[in-house]
């Protein structure tokens, strides 16, 4: 039973914290450690992540039908930037490509030494700051179908910086889509658009590359770890789009820089270690 209670607070940390500017990384160190669990390591949180994925397909599977028949069709007049789904369509595949560059090529380090939780309190900090920035000096007037290639491949880069344990994937192209002109609740859902590819293959090649821990000794945890993730994330998505039509980021960035604080103190008393 402590294992499947576990896996469930995992699981609800996950779905609570993966679109939520917030950083599921971060959160996913500090709980468990606070709670004297051992890091779940960066493999396991790919997989969960997986439940997130499902979510975010549900949520906007008529974005996403749109935006493939958008594509589709753009193959008969061979234009496929004028139409505003295939556009979007060729913008998430190509953002893409950073991350995953820069996942293969920094590896080693993002599953290292960068969970350490200096480097989480720093991101968390930072972000926060050029968040608040972002809300200061973005116009916030575009929708989606109004987003153009430079605004999708700025968007697209600054993905990849959610690489960084304590940025947060969602905070990072929101605030990349602040900066270009996008309403809040625009850049959040094409950060969440954008977010498919990505999570999607990590979290299969993770899988595929611990397999015989994760799925031998860790099955049961991370079955029911990815599929709270899941039903959390889709309310998560829900809750957060409906928030940012109405309301800012602030609340975000304040909690953001008081857990950075937080995790600084904690270190500096003992209560937390560095690398748990």
């Amino acid at each position: 039973m402590e294992e499947i209670f576990r896996a469930i607070v995992l699981g609800i940390i996950q779905g609570t914290t993966e679109f939520i500017p917030v950083s599921s990384t971060a959160h996913l160190r500090i709980i468990p450690a606070l709670l004297g669990w051992k890091d779940i390591g960066a493999a396991y949180s790919a997989v969960m992540q997986i439940g997130t994925l499902v979510a975010t397909l549900i949520y906007f599977k008529k974005d996403i039908i749109n935006l493939i028949n958008g594509f589709l069709g753009a193959f008969k007049k061979k234009d496929f930037l004028t139409n505003s789904e295939s556009r979007n369509f060729i913008l998430i595949i190509v953002g893409t490509i950073p991350i995953g560059v820069c996942g293969l090529l920094f590896k080693r380090f993002i599953e290292g030494d960068a969970r350490g939780l200096y480097v989480i309190s720093a991101a968390l900090i930072l972000l926060a700051i050029i968040l608040f920035i972002a809300e200061k000096v973005g116009s916030r007037k575009k929708d989606l179908s109004e987003i153009t290639v430079k605004d999708g491949l700025v968007i697209g880069f600054a993905q990849a910086l959610a690489l960084i344990p304590g940025s947060s994937r969602s905070g990072v192209t929101i605030t990349a889509g602040l900066f270009r002109g996008l309403k809040r609740d625009v850049a959040a859902r094409f950060s969440f658009l954008l977010s498919i590819p990505a999570i999607g293959l990590s979290g299969l090649y993770e899988l595929y590359k611990e397999r015989d821990l994760l799925l031998n000794e860790n099955l049961l945890s991370l079955t029911v770890a990815t599929v709270v993730s899941g039903i959390v994330g889709y309310l998560s998505i829900a809750f957060l789009i409906s928030y940012l039509k109405t309301k800012s980021n602030m609340v975000f960035i304040i909690y953001r820089i008081a857990l950075g604080i937080i995790i600084l103190i904690l270190l500096s008393q003992g209560i937390l270690t560095n690398l748990e």
